[in-house]
């Protein structure tokens, strides 16, 4: 299917795997399930680096928050007990989104993040749970907030470094709502718009936090900080959830393509805001 890769490598620890890579140079490119190389069929990638090898493949706790090895797939994901039950299930239900099952069967956390697809289905999950990502490159290994990582259209912070786990903080205490929704022809396609929605309440019904994020409706997947800021410390009710999502279509910057035009992703971005405050 791809007569162009002249070399498939299979490194058993990290420092291998970053020697080959950077050997290779442009040439050359981490995979995993290899679900995105296979469809953007790039004849520039003549070797490929496969990280499954690599022990990456663990969901654990690490203190009071957990740790998601890099090569998780979202089969994994989807049927872990502990993702079903952390934050309502917010990232096992988008896990479950991301494609068929034989595409989740092989698609991977780390491998969904790294490709930087504004669409990204697991993406809007881990930015309202607050994650991090965990790099080890040249320089050694450092953890970045995903806020930062994404950079536009198919880039992010990694710059040759290997992207190996992901870490989802403690969540807040106190009485919380999650809910992660997706638009697509049908679930498992590629997002014209998804959603995440996390929302912390007090007794008397008012918002004492805000966390939204938006994936297909930009260059990247980003949280509405400014919509946030709307909600927090006012009573949740219709009214206030109606200015909030009409600020919404002042935010995003969709635009239009084979699924959508950018109009309706305008419109239903603050359709499936709606949704997650109810």
């Amino acid at each position: 299917m791809m007569p162009w890769i002249e070399s498939f490598q299979r490194p058993t620890t990290i420092p291998e795997a970053l020697q080959l890579v950077r050997r290779g140079g442009r040439r050359a490119r981490f995979v995993a399930g290899a679900t995105d190389v296979l469809v953007q069929a790039d004849p520039s990638t003549r070797i490929l680096v496969d990280v499954t090898r690599l022990k990456l493949n663990y969901i654990k706790r690490q203190g009071k928050g957990w740790a998601i090895g890099a090569a998780t797939t979202m089969a994994a994901l989807e049927q872990s007990k502990e993702m079903q039950r952390l934050a309502d299930g917010i990232l096992a239900q988008a896990a479950a989104t991301c494609g068929s099952v034989q595409n989740r069967n092989l698609a991977t956390i780390g491998g969904n993040l790294a490709n930087a697809s504004p669409a990204a289905d697991s993406a809007p999950p881990l930015l309202v749970l607050d994650a991090e990502v965990v790099m080890v490159g040249p320089k050694g290994r450092r953890r970045l907030p995903l806020t930062k990582f994404f950079r536009g259209v198919r880039k992010t912070a990694l710059n040759g470094a290997l992207l190996v786990e992901v870490f989802i903080p403690p969540l807040p205490k106190g009485r919380a709502a999650w809910s992660f929704h997706k638009l697509a022809r049908l679930a498992s396609d590629i997002s014209v718009v998804n959603a995440a929605v996390g929302l912390g309440l007090d007794g008397k019904g008012n918002c004492q936090w805000a966390r939204i994020a938006l994936g297909a409706v930009a260059p990247t997947p980003f949280r509405l900080l400014e919509v946030e800021k709307r909600l927090q410390g006012k009573r949740l009710d219709r009214a206030l959830v109606e200015q909030a999502c009409a600020q919404v279509g002042e935010q995003v910057r969709p635009i239009t393509d084979v699924r959508s035009t950018s109009s309706y992703r305008r419109e239903m971005s603050g359709v499936l805001v709606r949704r997650g405050a109810a």
